[in-house]
């Protein structure tokens, strides 16, 4: 037994380490740890990219959002229109007219037109009532001109109205229904219409009223625009 323990320690004496092969084990591991750090660098690589997509991807849908909304904004400003007024007469008709007994009347252009659209209104004052009255309206055919209807502060129920081309011209023309009875005051009767792009001439647009009191005694008047 002593023998075996002694052949031991000789044999451990002897023994001497590899130094060249555990360097280069060394080696091995140290240069295999920066490609196990590099691949998990390079792993991350795509999840941060991606993040970073996915922001920026979500700032651009933020902005392009905002952009949208502000320009329906915009277009929706741009594309508001004042409708005319057709609810009731001119507050300021012109004070040239014509005058025949108790009748006094006047033609002016409604000033709520556009480059598209046109109104022309008839102001007649009468000190007494009517019990036959017609009243025709010529508008110049200056290019596009078409109707769009009429108006009256007096009952339409009141009045047979028509509307027609003739010569050049649109006609328009309100009849007294029988037995019906215009009241002395101030009324007003528009036409309303369409016409070609820009500002429209009415030096040939014209007006024609008669009206009879309860006399029997017809009166006319007339004028433009």
């Amino acid at each position: 037994m002593t023998d075996l323990h002694e052949s031991l320690r000789q044999a451990a004496r002897a023994h001497e380490p590899d130094r060249e092969r555990m360097l280069a084990r060394v080696e091995r591991g140290m240069a295999g740890a920066p490609r196990t750090a590099a691949r998990r660098q390079a792993l991350s690589w795509p999840r941060v990219t991606l993040a970073a997509l996915t922001a920026g991807a979500a700032l651009v849908v933020g902005v392009h959002t905002a952009v949208s909304v502000v320009g329906e904004a915009e277009r929706g400003a741009r594309q508001v229109v004042t409708a005319p007024d057709v609810t009731g007469p001119p507050s300021t008709p012109s004070a040239a007219g014509t005058e025949s007994g108790p009748l006094w009347s006047d033609g002016s252009v409604d000033p709520h037109g556009n480059a598209y659209w046109a109104q022309s209104n008839i102001t007649l004052q009468t000190r007494e009532p009517l019990t036959a009255f017609s009243l025709e309206v010529r508008i110049a055919q200056t290019g596009g001109v078409a109707s769009t209807g009429t108006w009256q502060t007096l009952p339409g129920a009141d009045f047979d109205v028509a509307a027609r081309r003739s010569e050049g011209a649109l006609v328009y023309r309100w009849t007294l229904k029988a037995g019906r009875t215009v009241p002395a005051g101030r009324h007003v009767f528009a036409t309303q219409y369409d016409h070609a792009q820009g500002g429209r001439d009415a030096a040939k647009d014209a007006y024609a009223a008669t009206g009879t009191t309860a006399g029997g005694t017809a009166h006319a008047v007339g004028g433009g625009f």
